[in-house]
């Protein structure tokens, strides 16, 4: 079974910076494409980035783009996203998730960990 556990979350001021973390366990994590989706309280899931299985590949949406960087280290079994010049529209519950393609689309990936919190506030 698919095993994934996100970190890093947390409270952090407007144009802070976060690096979330998600480990991966109990699947082949190298040979999946692997996302970020949040969503905020009262609104749907919200896609954020994706990477392919090797990392040579990278996706963002355009809220993030430029200020939010998604990385692998497929020998540590590891996903990252770091968050930089956070804005308070960025506060969600932030989720990994697996998937077999590379696609902007939430619901193409399967496996999702539990989440961690963002808040961005003064």
């Amino acid at each position: 079974e698919v095993h994934l556990v996100e970190s890093g979350g947390g409270l952090v001021q407007p144009g802070g910076s976060l690096r979330l973390s998600c480990a991966a366990s109990e699947f082949t994590f190298g040979t999946y494409v692997m996302s970020w989706v949040r969503q905020a309280p009262g609104k749907g899931p919200e896609w954020v980035s994706a990477i392919s299985s090797g990392g040579g590949i990278t996706y963002y949406a355009d809220s993030v783009k430029g200020r939010f960087t998604i990385s692998r280290d497929n020998a540590k079994n590891t996903l990252y996203l770091q968050m930089n010049s956070l804005k308070p529209e960025d506060t969600a519950v932030y989720y990994c998730a697996a998937g077999p393609y590379l696609t902007a689309y939430a619901s193409t990936y399967g496996y999702w960990g539990q989440g961690t919190q963002v808040t961005v506030s003064s």
